[in-house]
Order: structure tokens, then sequence, then C-alpha cells
């Protein structure tokens, strides 16, 4: 099986870190090489464009890809998606000038809307009823509007950031977007497919999550699992010592929620609180 991922750009570092987590170490050996083994004999990795990624699946290079969401709609291949990886996150977002006439969709109407995601963006207008020119460009988006080249973008945005500098305004959303692992329509149901890709929900699952081990007064036990519902309810456990009078409770927990739940726990009798990370979690 083989798998495609990102050369480079803001998704490559948290893609192989996601991997590596999963147990799928990759073997790097040169800035620019295109494919690398990996721990496991039968998975190896193709290095690709993010933009190139789904073709390549598509077509069979490659069994199964990671890439953004964003990418995958605009290359208008039949893709099957198996999870969403849940990291860079970003919109497309309609945009136009903040002293502009453009205030809503169809304000572009008769007019012209530059992007570097021409297929989105018609699809976009076509949803909206909406009949402009879509102009592809190929950088500095944000800078069309100004130069009379158009009369709206449509744009990648996280923060908003770029937009504000380049005075423009977000009119719309357009799409959200993350990166998600993509597989050949024929490949999806594949065992090794199936198998990459639980390794990796495993990793996600396990993202802002943490493990709590305690003891706790056996006669304290309903209190303990009203402030620990965990997953599907506490795991409780005898003590190996023989203490009859305590028992070990186990639970995963949200990270957010840690510190308000230790309080708690400590009010109901619970002692030897230990919070540990979560590499990977099968639900």
């Amino acid at each position: 099986m083989r798998i495609a991922v990102p050369n480079k750009g803001r998704l490559h570092e948290p893609t192989m870190a996601l991997l590596e987590r999963a147990g799928l170490h990759v073997e790097e050996t040169a800035d620019r090489q295109l494919y690398a083994d990996t721990v496991d004999p039968d998975v190896s990795i193709l290095f690709a464009r993010a933009a190139d990624i789904p073709e390549y699946v598509a077509d069979g290079a490659a069994d199964a890809g990671i890439t953004g969401l964003d990418q995958a709609r605009e290359s208008g291949r039949e893709l099957a998606e198996l999870l969403d990886l849940e990291f860079g996150r970003c919109r497309l977002v309609l945009a136009a000038p903040e002293d502009g006439d453009v205030r809503s969709p169809a304000d572009v109407a008769g007019g012209t809307v530059a992007t570097e995601f021409p297929r989105i963006t018609r699809e976009y207008l076509d949803g909206e009823g909406v009949d402009a020119e879509v102009v592809e460009v190929t950088g500095a988006t944000e800078l069309t509007p100004h130069v009379d080249m158009a009369d709206a973008i449509v744009d990648i945005t996280s923060t908003g950031t770029t937009l504000q500098v380049n005075r423009l305004a977000i009119i719309d959303e357009v799409l959200a977007s993350s990166v998600r692992l993509f597989a050949r329509p024929d490949a999806a149901d594949d065992e090794k497919v199936t198998q990459v890709a639980t390794a990796l929900e495993s990793v996600v699952a396990a993202e802002g999550k943490r493990y709590l081990m305690m003891n706790a007064p056996a006669d304290s036990l309903d209190d303990v699992k009203r402030v620990l519902p965990g997953m599907g309810g506490p795991t409780v456990m005898d003590i190996a010592d023989g203490d009859d009078d305590h028992v070990a409770v186990h639970a995963v927990v949200d990270e957010r929620d840690v510190f308000e739940t230790i309080t708690a726990l400590k009010g109901v009798g619970a002692s030897d609180v230990l919070v540990t990370e979560i590499e990977r979690l099968v639900e």
C-alpha cells in the first residue's frame, strides 16, 4: 500500500508527526526524495504537492492520500473520504474590498471573481445562482481587486489577518476545510488501508484526552462515578494489597476538564490521583 503525503509546506510536518504517532515511522533519507519506506513493509510513502495528491490517488499512483478537503474538491476527482484528521483547518471565503459595493454574493453578478480554486468557486457561484466570470490566478489573489482585475476573490484564510491587511471584508464562507485521509473508491475497503485508517483515527481520538488513575473509598464509589462518567463509565478494580476499603478507578476525561475534575474527586475522598497523556485511543 502506498500513501501520498504533502512533500513540503504547512501540512508536511503535522502529517509526518501524525504518521509517527500512529506507529508508521517513515524512513526519510533525502530532502527531495519521492518515495520512502515505513516500519511496516507493506506500507510506503509517496511525497507530492498537496494539490497533486488527489490526482495521484485517483490515478492509482497511491492507494490513499493525506491532503486538504479544499484540494480534493478542487481536483474534481472521485475519492472516498475516510477520516477527518482535524488539523490544517482553514476556510475558503468570498471576500471583497471593504469600501466597495459587494456586500453579498448576489452583488458579484456580472462581475469577476479571482481565485486559485476555480472549480470550487464556479460550483459555489452556481449554487448561489450568481452569474460571474471566474478568473484563475496563481498567487497574490488578495491584490487583484485593488488593481482592477476582479470585483471579489475566493481565497483561503485561517485567521483573516491577511484579508484585513489588504482591506478585504469576508462576504461569505465558501468551504470549511481541514486535512483528510482519502482513498480510491476501489481501495477504501482494502485491509491494509483500513488498518492505517484505524491507526490514524486512534491518534486523532486521543487528542485533548487524559487518562486518570486514582484510589477511592469503596463506599464513595457512586459519588466518584458521578464525577467521572468517562467513556462508557470509569473502570473500577480491586487494589492488589487486599485493601477492601478502597478501589482503583481509571477513566478517560477531556483535558480541559482535568483541573475541575481532580478538585471534585478530592472532595469525594479520592487520593493518589495520577494524570497521564494518551498517545492512541481505539474506540
